[in-house]
């Protein structure tokens, strides 16, 4: 059995009671002693939540024809995108399917950042490495040496700031700037994965487990993958292995906003324009359920009484109730009765609107 990677942080994990379980290849703890539902009540009403998201990827593309590379590997229109902006966009295969999805930053004309999932780090670098080679770039993997930390909520600018030499309020939604944490270089963006304010961190692993203390003493409270995932789920966002994957294009996976078919050829194009031109396979969808019950992933959705699909995330939302994501057949996504399978009970569902619950994102 392959051994689990440890983030930087682990040991303060441990000094704080944190649950620990496997996670993308790494030893993460899924929640600590108060429990996920007061993490969650800490971001999503009104204080701050500490994450270690450190598993993550980080990849440094710098060089000449850099912004040719990404505009050929990526979905999005990275030329779109000015010094000190971010964006999400999907790294295809030739078959129109997702490698992953990333956000890119945007350092300079002919440097940029990409953060990428854990669990895809190494599949990620190989494949950018190999269509690197026609371009005259440089990629750099700094994932061993990098601590990424989001601080999420209310209160998370007012807890960051007296770390950071770059006035917060300046950093708007999905931008970001090059600063100093406690005198070492750093990125702070103003993104997240929660639907509330935030930052994440982008730092050196020597300067880790002082800020991490330094948040937790300034009044945030540290979150686990399972407050983490309530969190994403209440506001619909994808995730790498439930609703996207290498069995879907961006035309099922309602991830079109983020696939510009007018900026030029880029990996998978021609295979998103088919599916998009043929209809997709299936469709993802939001659904409440109106009877008692959790929608877990992997659960049979039915529509009129037959099996459609299945949940790819769900949830019990303390403001919303049963909520999921869902795959269904394209004829079922805007009608039919719709229910989910649960301990082989037909519980009954409505579709709904994303996100689940109101967004507390600065536009």
């Amino acid at each position: 059995m392959t051994e689990l990677a440890h983030t930087p942080l682990y040991d303060e994990h441990l000094a704080l009671g944190g649950k620990i379980v496997p996670f993308a290849g790494y030893a993460m703890p899924v929640q600590y002693p108060d429990g996920a539902l007061k993490e969650y009540t800490a971001v999503r009403e009104g204080r701050a939540g500490l994450f270690d998201i450190s598993h993550m990827g980080q990849i440094r593309v710098t060089g000449p024809e850099a912004l040719a590379f990404l505009q050929y590997a990526t979905t999005n229109d990275v030329a779109r995108l000015n010094n000190g902006q971010v964006q999400y966009s999907a790294l295809l295969n030739e078959q129109g399917t997702f490698i992953d999805d990333i956000t890119t930053y945007r350092l300079d004309a002919d440097a940029y950042y990409l953060c990428v999932n854990a669990a895809n780090r190494h599949k990620d670098v190989a494949h950018l490495q190999a269509v690197a080679r026609d371009f005259n770039v440089q990629l750099h993997d700094e994932s061993d040496g990098t601590t990424l930390l989001a601080l999420q909520g209310h209160d998370a600018q007012h807890l960051l700031q007296a770390l950071v030499d770059t006035d917060l309020e300046t950093i708007g939604y999905y931008r970001f700037a090059e600063t100093q944490i406690l005198g070492r270089p750093a990125i702070v963006s103003r993104t997240g994965y929660t639907g509330e304010d935030g930052f994440e961190l982008y730092l050196p692993n020597t300067i880790a487990t002082e800020v991490w203390r330094a948040l937790l003493e300034a009044d945030a409270v540290p979150i686990g993958l399972a407050a983490r995932d309530m969190l994403r789920t209440e506001m619909g966002y994808a995730l790498y292995g439930h609703e996207i994957s290498d069995a879907v294009t961006p035309v099922e996976a309602s991830l079109m906003w983020i696939t510009r078919l007018d900026k030029g050829d880029f990996i998978g194009r021609q295979a998103v324009l088919e599916r998009r031109e043929e209809g997709p396979r299936q469709r993802l969808i939001a659904l409440k359920l109106t009877g008692r019950g959790i929608p877990r992933e992997h659960y049979p959705v039915l529509v009129d009484g037959e099996t459609s699909g299945e949940v790819t995330s769900g949830m019990h939302s303390p403001v919303a109730g049963g909520i999921a994501l869902a795959y269904v057949r394209p004829e079922h996504a805007g009608g039919g009765e719709l229910a989910v399978e649960i301990r082989g009970r037909a519980v009954a569902a409505t579709r709904a609107r994303l996100p689940f619950v109101r967004s507390n994102v600065r536009k």
